[in-house]
């Protein structure tokens, strides 16, 4: 057979290339162990329902648990198998990516299969979706080694042993007293080294880090993420281990976080799938555009305030867009930093205020370099491109430089506190400030623009 070429194809061609052309030979096992789980699981999109079911059979349970582990959706691969195929492979799987893949199954379906798993495999994933989603309990997996205390090193290696052949994050040894409490964790790799008559006490640290089982997720990351550690404990309130958090499950809470946060950013209450249906869809949608929809009219009528302004010098609409962008642009800057700040930990007043100022400095001097490109090209756009005499031109290019400048801070300043004020009264800044803020900066924007175009240019300079 032709050598596949990596370099120009990759590793899931490669496998779909083995499976579709060696699949009645007996070396297909052995030639797909050199492939890791998440490109094979990658192939499966790739091949027929038939050759995907001949490729289950050749890999074994064991192999094809830990490929599913790594699908997105593995629900619709799942459905091609019998019930109790399925319900095998569940079962082989670590809990944490056993429930990940049954949320993807309609409810009956999921009923069945963990009605039919074994008692730990039933207990471990029961256990695991009793907890809501926001909490750090419905992101462990049970798979971690715990030994008792009073063990001497060679007891200790044994158990590890008889654990390893079922769990196989054992990284981190964890250590409990004889009443089930959480007593501490301890290195794989200082277990190995020990000597036989070293005290395995010494061993076990009793300062290290866990969570509580409803602990909310986004107050997890912040007191896990400075630790390098591989897992760390989640505990009840009796003390005792349920489950570990491993680093992989951190880092996908992470991603999950993130996407959640981008989302509510934009307004909606949660990140929106691509199959998902066009009423769930505008259900999280709506109710934010109605409100921005209200708060809009309100802005629309601000601007009817300054209807004679507009009446008698029309050309300063031309330039009411320039005003609002960039306004929103720095109080978009400021929200961005700020939510930043208030994930990286509790502010001090004093850090507050200086964060508050820091911004409006900010704005301030962007606003006066930009204000001062304004005042020149707008000016001359309107003196030259509009045919106005100079005096006019460049006196309304002024008023656009200076609203331009006034909006900028103001905007910092509101993009700054507003999130704080969110934060201040536990509501999450990240779902109530992006929109909030956009329309919060087009009023503010407004009424300086208008406002100073009506004192300045009419009122003073009387060039209406």
């Amino acid at each position: 057979m032709e050598k596949v070429n990596v370099m120009e194809f990759g590793y899931v061609q490669e496998i779909v290339s083995l499976v579709r052309n060696e699949a009645m030979s007996e070396n297909l096992a052995g030639k797909l162990e050199r492939y890791h789980e998440n490109d094979i699981a990658e192939a499966l999109e790739l091949l027929t329902s038939d050759e995907r079911k001949n490729l289950y059979k050749v890999l074994g349970v064991e192999r094809t648990s830990e490929i599913f582990s790594y699908l997105d959706d593995a629900g619709i691969y799942l459905e091609e198998m019998e019930l109790a195929e399925a319900t095998e492979i569940i079962g082989n799987m670590d809990s944490d990516d056993a429930v990940d893949v049954l949320e993807n199954m309609d409810e009956d379906t999921q009923k069945k299969i963990v009605s039919s798993l074994n008692e730990e495999s039933s207990r471990d994933i029961t256990l695991i979706r009793s907890y809501s989603e926001d909490e750090i309990g419905s992101k462990m997996t049970t798979n971690y080694i715990e030994i008792k205390r009073g063990l001497n090193v060679k007891q200790a290696m044994k158990e590890l042993i008889s654990q390893a052949e079922e769990n196989d994050n054992i990284y981190t040894v964890y250590v409990c007293n004889e009443d089930g409490s959480y007593y501490g964790a301890m290195d794989l790799k200082d277990l190995i080294t020990a000597r036989e008559y070293t005290d395995l006490q010494s061993l076990i640290s009793n300062a290290y880090p866990f969570v509580r089982d409803h602990e909310k997720v986004s107050d997890c990351l912040e007191k896990i993420r400075g630790y390098a550690e591989d897992s760390i404990p989640v505990l009840n309130n009796q003390n005792q281990i349920l489950g570990v958090i491993t680093s992989q499950d951190i880092i996908e809470v992470v991603d999950d976080e993130m996407g959640d946060d981008y989302a509510k950013l934009a307004g909606l209450t949660a990140e929106e799938d691509l199959n998902e249906g066009l009423l769930t869809s505008m259900k999280k949608r709506l109710p934010w555009l109605v409100i921005l929809f209200i708060l809009g009219i309100g802005v629309s009528s601000v601007v009817g305030i300054f209807e004679q302004v507009v009446a008698q010098i029309a050309i300063i609409v031309c330039f009411q867009s320039l005003i609002l962008d960039m306004a929103g642009n720095v109080g978009t800057q400021s929200l961005a930093v700020t939510i930043r700040v208030l994930v990286d930990g509790h502010l001090k007043t004093s850090q507050k205020i200086r964060l508050v100022l820091k911004e409006m400095r900010i704005g301030l001097c962007d606003g006066l370099v930009l204000g001062a490109l304004s005042f020149v090209f707008v000016g001359i756009y309107i003196w030259k491109l509009k045919g106005y005499e100079m005096f006019f031109s460049f006196t309304v290019s002024l008023c656009v430089g200076i609203a331009l400048t006034a909006a900028m801070v103001i905007s910092s300043m509101v993009g700054t506190i507003v999130p704080m004020f969110f934060h201040k009264i536990h509501v999450d800044p990240a779902v109530a400030s992006g929109p909030l803020i956009t329309t919060v900066n087009d009023l503010v924007a407004v009424i300086s623009y208008y406002g100073l175009a009506w004192v300045l240019l009419i009122n003073i300079l009387h060039l209406a």
